[in-house]
């Protein structure tokens, strides 16, 4: 035995069936080498037991740096690989020989639920907005969606809520933990619930990314068909969707914890995305969170008039940024052939915003032969762009480190743009953390 101390945690339930739920799905889960918290011990009645500390590292914030600049490392997406090929397993290899009776409150993923979660969106959030609606239609086309979601298949273990704050980075492995919720239920819920959720913003080509990664684990266990699986994932962000904007409100606006108001923003993004998706299935419910969205100041991205430019400084050792609206990016400029004054000690900790670094950039020239032929490849783009009604274009401006050459020719880059065409321009400096929003004249 080793000599190490040993740290536990110590819990104390204020609910025995949820108690004894979590009690029993870790040893379950424990019996199958699934990655959980180890139960050391437990009282008579259940109350009170001594799990394994796993640390306090949360997937959520291990990956704070990487949501705020969207830019992930490969260390960071080996880490999500590894989390969703272990959620399959949990899935799986949870479900067998499972105890449903365990369950609190409820075994299985039903109608029944489903439909608590959707009024719990209309009593504790929609109406809060204030946007009327026919009640009936509303509740019709609530079972038309629970009707879709039940089609799903199959059905495994569901962890009901999984997140990146229930994953636990412990020696830079994935532990799960606040399972104590969970049923049998399909196997979409799970995914989306991850990937989609609210404030982790996780980029649309890291998504699909994952979602592949746990698509060819979860077929080493059981027969999915990928494509059916897909068509169905849609309507469980969707639900999902809902259901947290209900948590939300209640969270926020009744007991009145910011931290759930702050997360309302990001899910009514994603609903804005998802509309479009979903409205030929459930036209009534489309039409009424698009007057909700209207009157939460969210807007919807086909609505967009007029050109975006997007515009990106970075650093290579980090990778090209992702273009977030599936266009497949665009100009992508080096700038490490340009005389580096990052070199000397005197601009080390300065950027290519400070007046020191631009004095020197264009003292040398260099950097201003380089934008002109930047700017002549950039206008003629921007120009045809305008005349055939496209809406966004990026350009990306790379170096080694992304804090002198690539910020100095982003920053000009935009301001040169949005004076000459009025043009709205949204600015990047992705390892600086700053953004700079130029708005449409």
């Amino acid at each position: 035995m080793s000599d190490a101390i040993r740290t536990c945690i110590g819990v104390i339930g204020t609910s025995d069936k949820e108690n004894k739920a979590f009690l029993y799905m870790a040893d379950h889960f424990r019996q199958k080498g699934l990655p959980v918290p180890e139960i050391y011990a437990y009282s008579a009645d259940a109350m009170c037991y001594l799990q394994q500390d796993l640390g306090d590292v949360m997937l959520f914030d291990r990956l704070k740096h990487a949501r705020e600049t969207q830019s992930y490392s490969q260390e960071e997406i080996s880490l999500l690989e590894k989390t969703m090929r272990m959620l399959a397993h949990v899935q799986v290899k949870g479900a067998e020989q499972f105890d449903t009776s365990y369950c609190y409150p409820i075994p299985t993923f039903n109608k029944r639920s489903i439909l608590w979660d959707l009024n719990y969106f209309k009593y504790d959030f929609l109406k809060i907005t204030g946007v009327e609606f026919l009640e009936n239609e509303l509740e019709d086309e609530f079972e038309h969606m629970a009707e879709l979601l039940l089609k799903a298949q199959p059905f495994a273990f569901m962890y009901r809520d999984f997140q990146s704050r229930n994953v636990m980075v412990y020696e830079n492995e994935p532990y799960f933990i606040d399972f104590q919720g969970g049923r049998m239920g399909p196997l979409q819920y799970d995914v989306a619930s991850f990937l989609w959720q609210a404030k982790a913003a996780y980029p649309s080509s890291l998504k699909e990314h994952l979602m592949e990664v746990y698509l060819d684990e979860v077929q080493q266990l059981i027969t999915v068909d990928r494509e059916e699986f897909k068509r169905g994932l849609t309507f469980f962000v969707f639900f999902r969707t809902l259901q947290v904007l209900g948590a939300y409100g209640f969270r926020g606006y009744f007991e009145k914890k910011a931290h759930f108001l702050q997360s309302i923003p990001f899910a009514l993004a994603n609903l804005g995305e998802l509309l479009p998706l979903i409205q030929s299935e459930l036209p009534y419910l489309a039409l009424v969170l698009r007057d909700m969205l209207q009157v939460t100041g969210i807007k919807f991205p086909e609505l967009h008039v007029g050109l975006l430019v997007r515009i990106y400084s970075f650093s290579y050792k980090k990778g090209i940024p992702d273009d977030l609206t599936g266009n497949g990016g665009g100009f992508v400029f080096d700038c490490r052939a340009i005389h580096n004054p990052g070199k000397y000690e005197q601009y080390k900790q300065l950027t290519g915003r400070d007046e020191a670094v631009m004095k020197f950039l264009e003292e040398d020239g260099e950097i201003l032969t380089f934008l002109k032929n930047v700017y002549a490849m950039v206008d003629s783009s921007v120009e045809r762009y305008i005349k055939r009604g496209f809406t966004d274009l990026m350009v990306s401006f790379g170096c080694t480190g992304g804090q002198h050459r690539s910020v100095y020719a982003a920053q000009k880059t935009a301001e040169h743009i949005a004076e000459k065409y009025g043009v709205q321009v949204c600015l990047q400096h992705r390892e600086q953390g700053i953004k700079q929003q130029f708005k449409a004249r």
